[in-house]
């Protein structure tokens, strides 16, 4: 009797094979692009933005390949974590448990000390109008309002006459704050009372 263990793949399974390894190695090299793009781009990114690295014009493809990508951080529980965030927005991050750990560690901080004390005062002042941000922190205030939107720490409204300014939950992912804002007003006041070197937000009387 002929042993089968001997015989050969057929030509359909030789080309099954070998459209399964394709398939994989397309996998492995799409989440490695969206894993390069969160790592670079240190914000979150939309799956327009994820699409145009994959250069697809597949959503789909983009939020399979991004939630795979949280997927496989979740298994490996490491420091680092993707989160996703409203709209549909993914960002790599260091894990809240390890920031307090390692942050002085960090030789270039996120912003320098004029916009870091522009997002602090809207932070401890939220819902805020940007008139009033100007009062207090100056004409130089536009420009630290105008990079703080381009980096999604802070969003704008309209309300009347007014732009109110809020942080923006990307602004709580980052710093490990909550996205409640009066719990999030709490946190903050905690970190400036155990940083005594940490200058306190400027406030309307100082």
């Amino acid at each position: 009797m002929q042993n089968t263990e001997n015989q050969q793949p057929s030509v359909e399974d030789a080309a099954a094979q070998d459209q399964g390894k394709q398939g994989e190695t397309r996998l492995q090299h799409g989440l490695a692009l969206v894993e390069a793009a969160l790592y670079v781009a240190g914000r979150p990114l939309d799956l327009n933005e994820l699409c145009s690295v994959l250069k697809s014009r597949s959503k789909n493809r983009a939020k399979k390949l991004a939630q795979t990508l949280k997927q496989e951080y979740e298994r490996r529980n490491m420091a680092l974590e993707v989160l996703e965030l409203k709209d549909e927005r993914y960002v790599l991050q260091l894990k809240a448990d390890f920031t307090p750990l390692v942050r002085r560690l960090v030789n270039r901080p996120l912003l320098s000390a004029g916009p870091l004390k522009t997002l602090s005062y809207i932070a401890f002042r939220q819902p805020v109008s940007q008139k009033r941000v100007i009062d207090v922190r100056g004409h130089h205030a536009y420009g630290h309002v105008k990079m703080l939107r381009e980096m999604d720490l802070i969003t704008s409204e309209r309300d009347g006459r007014s732009t109110l300014l809020r942080t923006t939950e990307y602004f709580a992912d980052y710093f490990a704050l909550s996205h409640d804002t009066s719990t999030m007003k709490r946190e903050l006041k905690q970190v400036f009372e155990d940083s005594p070197r940490q200058e306190k937000p400027e406030t309307e009387n100082g």
